[in-house]
């Protein structure tokens, strides 16, 4: 079984020390370097290639937002190396922000370490984690900014636009989505994995895929970040 290969770059000494040093007691996991700034991790990156790069936000050559630009611009698609974002930040702006940058997963310090290892074995595997604690805040602001909507017709034609959201983006109608999917997707803003999810809703893991490929249609999202994003800043979900 091969390793998740990670690069970690945080600038807290004992931050970075701490997670290396935990990560390396699960077998499953190899980290390949560690850097102290966006410069220097973004050498390592070019030169190793790695799974994961775990990424502070507050690096102090360059925010973790931009270079989480610049890694997905190293090799796109498929080939590009996850970004997991570790911060303190927990306001909305900085979590749009990261994951319109392209990141992968979004998880705030003081995260357990079980559930820092879950976040990194959920991105490997392609898929989101996003902290909970994140997601009810982007919740919570995404309701507070949007303005009260009216009904929507029948038909979806007109559907109004919510300023909140931008001229490009459309309001999504919760009635696109069945019960059981509108479930789901609340435990994919969650962070949750297809396993976890199926343990929770008493499904299988393959209805559980089912699900989540009929949410990315009908939210025209390419993957399940998109869609946590699309969901939590349209009020989907609650």
């Amino acid at each position: 079984m091969s390793k998740i290969r990670i690069v970690l770059i945080e600038d807290h000494d004992l931050t970075r020390v701490g997670i290396r040093t935990a990560l390396q007691q699960k077998d499953e996991i190899e980290v390949l370097g560690e850097a102290g700034n966006a410069a220097e991790g973004l050498k390592l990156l070019k030169i190793l290639q790695p799974d994961i790069a775990i990424v502070d936000i507050g690096l102090p050559d360059k925010d973790g937002i931009a270079l989480t630009r610049e890694i997905k611009a190293i090799a796109p698609g498929e080939d590009a190396t996850k970004v997991l974002i570790l911060t303190l930040r927990d306001n909305k702006e900085a979590v749009l922000a990261a994951f319109a940058a392209g990141a992968d997963s979004y998880c705030m310090k003081d995260i357990k370490f079980d559930n820092l290892l879950e976040a990194v074995r959920v991105t490997y595997n392609g898929n989101a984690w996003i902290d909970p604690a994140i997601a009810r805040i982007v919740l919570q602001q995404a309701q507070q900014n949007s303005p009260k909507q009216e009904t929507v017709p029948t038909d979806n034609k007109n559907i109004p636009q919510n300023q909140g959201l931008g001229e490009s983006e459309e309001i999504i109608d919760p009635y696109t989505l069945t019960e059981r999917e509108l479930e789901v997707l609340q435990l994919i803003v969650e962070g949750c994995s297809n396993a976890v999810i199926a343990e929770r809703l008493y499904i299988t893991v393959g209805t559980v895929k089912t699900h989540v490929r009929n949410i990315l249609n009908k939210l025209c999202a390419d993957d399940r970040t998109q869609a946590a994003v699309r969901a939590l800043r349209s009020g989907l979900v609650g």
